[in-house]
């Protein structure tokens, strides 16, 4: 029958279905991308969306600097150092060339400035002052590198330098620097300081730092992370970007082309943001439900999370989605706000995907005597 339509309509319907056809089944199987590896990854989950030659050896050139960048936050965390601490450039530091901030020996400035140098400018010298102070030398903190490296998972990493300057033997691969990144990205300052598009970091002599992250200005959603680039390495960029509450990691390496490595990480979040969705159960500070409080000065206390609680899932995949509360049926005061009280587990049909916990949202004082004593006296007068 098709036949009777005339011989240009069917080789206009022909056409058709050749140019068609093959873009919906491409683009299920995710982007055709140049880079040497690449990974997409849900920041929530840790679930692996795409890959490409994940596991690839590649030179990570400044892309390096987030490990550094992470070992200062978790050292800011657990009181082993400040943001305000005056950190004092060495002459080994000083002594470093390629990006930099021109630091001069016994030069001082703030943990914090000096972190923005390196997330902003991609400092070398910044980043191997930062080594010295939180190690006291710049070996000692590679070696805490490698350490928190193999912690986090990263099997094919090896760390030689704090700043990503070439090195043969300084290498990792996308799926590692996703693993850390990942990790990075739980503290909010290094998203807040990897996003600074412009910070001016000298007055005298004037020194403006811009940021090397492109996709800060050309695609919605970029909460930060890192570039890296040398001629061995290529153009690599590890990002995060959320919207709609999916907050998304990509990792490209290796890229050849001017500007490639931003093209591509274009095309990794196209793709993610085009098969998949999330889906938030509760908010941050919202509250999920409520427990009995024993010898406390009220009866029940409400319990929340501290981050938002939900998974992503495939668009038009039938998953069940849910969650489990894991509490106990009642608490003894005191109880201090923000004290652990359990737990909500996220689950896509039976697989465990977010554990996440969940706190007092007051404090509660132990209860008087005389409260407890009435409390008791209701109880026998009720018969309960």
């Amino acid at each position: 029958m098709i036949w009777h339509m005339g011989h240009k309509k069917v080789l206009l319907l022909m056409f058709l279905l050749v140019i068609w056809y093959p873009f919906p089944i491409a683009w299920a199987a995710g982007p055709n991308l140049t880079a040497r590896g690449a990974i997409l990854v849900d920041v929530d989950s840790g679930d692996t969306l795409f890959e490409q030659n994940a596991d690839v050896r590649c030179y990570p050139a400044s892309v390096t600097k987030i490990m550094t960048l992470l070992l200062a936050m978790e050292a800011v965390e657990q009181g082993r150092a400040s943001l305000t601490d005056k950190v004092r450039t060495s002459e080994y530091a000083a002594s470093f060339g390629g990006s930099q901030v021109w630091l001069e020996p016994n030069e001082e400035f703030s943990l914090e400035e000096m972190l923005i140098a390196i997330a902003v400018g991609s400092a070398n010298d910044a980043s191997v002052a930062v080594a010295e102070h939180l190690s006291g030398t710049h070996e000692a903190f590679v070696s805490k590198m490698n350490k928190r490296a193999r912690e986090l998972g990263a099997k094919n990493t090896n760390f030689i330098n704090a700043h990503g300057l070439h090195d043969d033997n300084h290498y990792t691969t996308p799926r590692d620097v996703a693993l850390m990144a990942r990790e990075a990205a739980r503290y909010p300052k290094i998203l807040e300081l990897t996003s600074i598009k412009e910070y001016t970091f000298r007055e005298v002599p004037k020194l403006v730092l811009y940021n090397t992250n492109k996709l800060l200005w050309w695609y919605p959603g970029t909460l930060g992370l890192k570039t890296g680039t040398t001629s061995q390495a290529g153009r690599s960029l590890a990002s995060v970007v959320e919207r709609d509450g999916l907050r998304l990691l990509g990792v490209v390496m290796g890229v050849d082309r001017a500007k490639g490595h931003f093209a591509e990480s274009m095309s990794l979040y196209n793709y993610g943001f085009a098969q998949y969705a999330y889906k938030q159960f509760f908010g941050p500070g919202e509250r999920v439900a409520e427990i009995k409080v024993g010898k406390g000065s009220q009866e029940t206390i409400g319990v929340v999370p501290l981050q938002k609680v939900g998974t992503s899932y495939l668009k038009g995949k039938s998953e069940t989605l849910k969650t489990q509360l894991i509490l106990p049926q009642e608490v003894t005061a005191p109880i201090a706000q923000g004290q652990v009280l359990g737990q909500v587990v996220v689950f896509k049909d039976t697989r465990e995907v977010a554990r996440i916990n969940l706190v007092a949202e007051a404090p509660v004082s132990r209860g008087t005597l005389a409260r407890q004593v009435n409390k008791v006296w209701t109880k026998v007068i009720s018969g309960e």
